[in-house]
């Protein structure tokens, strides 16, 4: 028989134990070990078998439950831990002891998944363990965040694998109250946003809050009986359905998440935030939704709402490719606005502007969101640059360097992916993995020997293998094989075979089946009688991405072999669980996407902070980190068109790194039985990637660089009646009038011609500009200068502002600053004070 409704009923806890049902919805505990280890205490066995303290306080018998409420020692411990959550909660941290001016009293997070734990499963990848890692970092430092996305009630899929090696997924059912969630009610009724949809509907949502240490985490769920029976599966289901699904998970979560941030902040008096931050395009609707309530509330105009709007925007992308971008067919964009019910006061074709692109058909959420915000910035140096390249087009006349997108460095959170018993080997805290707090000059390698780190590093290998052995059976036993014929699962994998670890989502371009480019190389590094690898992979294929699924298939066939399945494993249903061991048991991480599509790639900086050591393509974060010092980086074939050709040239430098490099340096064992020149390496590591690879430098410079001059440009714009957005409207009502007929009529280099020019001379750069009406304090005017080449292109370039006589004559004095071909142009940029960059507004007249 089936249920016709699943519902929770949770533990009834006697009042002494009441403690512990704080302990255990605080999702503190997911980085917190103390806390874990009390609700450990409570049932070894269940507890590592659950991993989950509110499902531990439901599964446990009330006969236990009776006994702890009794058990003063216990009682003590509880009390002792819930005071601790208490002072974590409330204590000044990190940007509370600020001193800035203008700090924003919140934030508010938006992302469509947020991976958090494996206890709330809403994530399906590193987009949303990134998410989860920035609110946890965010709560570490104590800035005030509010996290913002959409409650997945079947999540994403569990993957499993059939006989032939083929992913087959399924949906588990949730039920959110068995999670460590509160349904957020007004005066005991649950409250509800409304957004609006085509025929006079409404699509309804109920909020769902997670508490993230300080950070209260706001999930929107569609799934309630006020809605149609086609709007209530909204949010069935993470990145699934057709277009029409999509775009209303998306209007739901930009929308919808922004009314339920003023719903929740009335009715909590958390304060309203001032920022918006928004990983990725999806919720990017926000944006007009913020417009209308200034509209409505203010009595503006679209175009003088909009500075205000975009003030206050901070915009992540992570998309290296334009085909990973969400678009929409422009029609179907039209049937969700075309009425004036789901953002009112808001010109439809506004919001088509707004995501418009080169195909006429086709609505771009990126560009929305790079229209709707004033500060936007990709997550690597490397990826800044090719977002940059990519959204050129945007900012015509402006050098790629000039497209105002900056970078920030994803980071990982150390407290969640970092081993315990390497942080307390190494004497670090659970804030900063022993970063922060420690003595100027100190090292982590104070009072610790190569002895002990390689016993501690066995020691978590040891666990993996544990860990492997028992998921290769019940993989097994999955795919239908008899208990009786898996005996061979006991010895798979050896705690002192060297470890590699490749595990991420499989889009074709991270390219899963590199290393089978030659499987009888493969073969024989893995078989190697003196120095043997092995090799444990895992990770899911998109439903709709059956290249992905025939990659999967491909790995598993080749790790079906007997001769070969007791040194390389494929583990399905790659999650957050699994991943810990990975990252800690590994001794190299294994990543081989084509340059340049890997936006960041986090999981490496997750086993460098356990000390393993990278062997990566230099892509994304790798990029700017790897030094030779701490890893390995496989040679890109730049330059090769045939896709083919250049998959087996790097598969083969992958090859010779693991046998030529890695492997004869991993066995070089010193008298102690212990790999020094290995060891060197992962000191080194741990030493110089341990502090930047954190997310809490990660938030630091969102803070820095995004929320606080956000903050700042948002007071100004709003300020004395939105003085600031209104002078800026109308400086663009100006610029439309006038910038046509902005002119350059000649320009010349003014030296003396007695001498000759070399590096240092003063030179002169005039011009003649017809400013078409604009005042001189209302632009601009450059003199630019730089290297020239065959094409006349300028690059290192430097600029100087040139001066005005009041009659259209500008001129500046600048030093030549390098010998060799050198040329100069002259331009005109607009000039506003609440613009952040010169590029900003797209414009720019040259000579």
């Amino acid at each position: 028989m089936r249920a016709v409704r699943r519902f929770t009923v949770r533990a009834s806890l006697p009042e002494s134990l009441a403690g512990l049902g704080a302990l255990a919805t605080n999702l503190r505990w997911t980085w917190h070990p103390p806390t874990r280890d009390l609700f450990a205490s409570m049932d070894a066995e269940l507890f590592n078998a659950i991993r989950d303290p509110l499902r531990m306080l439901t599964a446990l018998p009330p006969e236990r439950l009776s006994e702890l409420a009794v058990d003063e020692d216990f009682l003590r411990r509880t009390r002792e831990a819930a005071d601790d959550l208490e002072r974590y909660l409330t204590e000044p941290r990190w940007y509370q002891r600020r001193t800035d001016e203008g700090l924003p009293g919140a934030v508010a997070y938006f992302s469509m998944e947020f991976g958090v734990t494996e206890a709330l499963p809403n994530y399906s990848g590193g987009l949303g363990v990134l998410a989860g890692d920035h609110l946890k970092a965010a709560s570490d430092l104590g800035v005030p965040m509010i996290g913002v996305g959409l409650l997945y009630r079947s999540g994403y899929f569990r993957q499993a694998l059939s006989l032939d090696g083929w992913q087959v997924e399924h949906y588990p059912v949730i039920d959110p109250n068995a999670f460590p969630l509160e349904l957020v009610t007004d005066g005991g009724r649950p409250v509800v946003v409304e957004v609006a949809m085509p025929g006079g509907r409404e699509l309804r949502a109920q909020i769902w809050r997670a508490r993230v240490g300080r950070i209260p985490l706001l999930l929107l769920d569609s799934d309630i009986e006020d809605n149609d029976e086609d709007l209530r599966p909204v949010t069935d289901r993470l990145y699934g359905g057709d277009a029409d699904h999509r775009i209303r998970q998306e209007l739901l979560a930009g929308i919808g998440g922004f009314r339920a941030v003023r719903k929740f902040c009335e009715l909590t008096g958390h304060p309203q935030p001032l920022v918006f931050h928004t990983n990725e395009g999806h919720a990017g609707f926000l944006g007009l939704e913020r417009a209308r309530e200034i509209i409505q509330s203010d009595g503006l105009a679209f175009d003088e709402a909009l500075p205000a709007v975009r003030a206050g925007t901070v915009f992540t992308t992570h998309t290296p490719v334009s085909a990973g971008i969400d678009r929409f067919p422009v029609d179907l964009v039209q049937r969700y606005f075309t009425d004036g019910r789901l953002v009112p006061d808001v010109d439809p074709r506004r919001v088509l502007a707004l995501g418009a692109e080169d195909n006429p058909g086709l609505f771009n959420m990126a560009h929305m969101g790079l229209r709707l915000a004033q500060r936007a910035n990709g997550v690597s140096e490397l990826h800044g640059r090719v977002t940059r390249r990519m959204f050129s087009r945007l900012w015509p006349g402006f050098d790629e360097d000039e497209v105002p997108i900056s970078s920030i460095t994803n980071g990982v959170h150390g407290p969640t992916w970092v081993a315990r018993e390497l942080s307390a080997l190494l004497g670090g805290n659970h804030d900063e993995f022993g970063h922060e707090g420690r003595t100027p000059g100190s090292s982590l390698r104070d009072g610790v020997t190569d002895e002990q780190l390689w016993g501690l590093r066995r020691e978590l290998r040891e666990k993996l293998v544990g860990e492997v052995r028992r998921r290769v059976r019940a993989a097994w036993v999955q795919r239908g094989a008899s208990a009786l014929e898996l005996g061979w699962t006991d010895r798979v994998f050896d705690p002192d075979v060297l470890t590699v670890g490749f595990a991420r989502r499989v889009p074709t371009y991270k390219r899963l089946t590199l290393m089978l480019r030659d499987p009888d190389r493969l073969r024989a590094l893995l078989l190697d009688e003196r120095r043997p690898i092995q090799i444990v992979i895992g990770g899911k294929s998109h439903p709709a991405d059956d290249n992905g699924k025939q990659l999967i298939q491909q790995i598993v066939r080749f790790v079906d072999d007997p001769a070969v399945r007791h040194r390389i494993v494929f583990l399905p249903d790659y999650d957050m669980s699994m991943a810990r061991y990975l990252y800690r048991g590994c001794d190299v991480w294994l990543n081989n996407p084509v340059r340049p599509l890997e936006a960041c790639g986090t999981s490496g900086m997750k086993s460098a902070l356990n000390g393993g050591l990278n062997l990566s393509i230099r892509d994304g974060w790798w990029e700017e980190c790897y030094d030779g010092s701490n890893g390995w980086a496989i040679p890109t074939a730049d330059g090769i068109t045939d896709p083919l050709r250049r998959d087996d040239l790097e598969a083969a430098a992958l090859y010779d790194l693991l046998g030529q490099q890695i492997a004869p340096l991993y066995y070089d064992n010193d008298a102690a039985g212990v790999p020094t020149g290995w060891l060197s390496m992962v000191w080194h590591t741990l030493e110089t990637l341990g502090p930047f690879v954190q997310a809490s430098r990660m938030v630091r410079e969102y803070v820095d660089s995004g929320y606080l001059p956000a903050s700042r440009t948002v007071a100004a714009a709003t300020g004395d009646g939105y003085r600031g957005a209104l002078s800026l409207a109308d400086y663009r009502t100006k610029l439309e009038v006038a910038w046509p007929r902005v002119r350059i009529f000649d320009s010349e280099l003014l030296y003396d011609h007695a001498e000759r020019l070399v590096v240092g001379t003063e030179v002169t750069v005039r011009a003649r500009i017809d400013l078409a009406g604009l005042d001189p304090s209302e632009v601009d005017v450059q003199a630019v200068v730089g290297q020239v080449g065959d094409a006349d292109e300028l690059t290192d370039t430097i600029t100087v502002p040139m001066h005005g006589d009041g009659i259209g004559a500008f001129a500046a004095s600048l030093t030549l600053p390098r010998a060799g071909s050198v040329g100069y142009t002259v331009r005109v940029l607009p000039k506003h004070d609440l613009l952040a960059s010169p590029a900003e507004l797209a414009r720019v007249v040259l000579a």
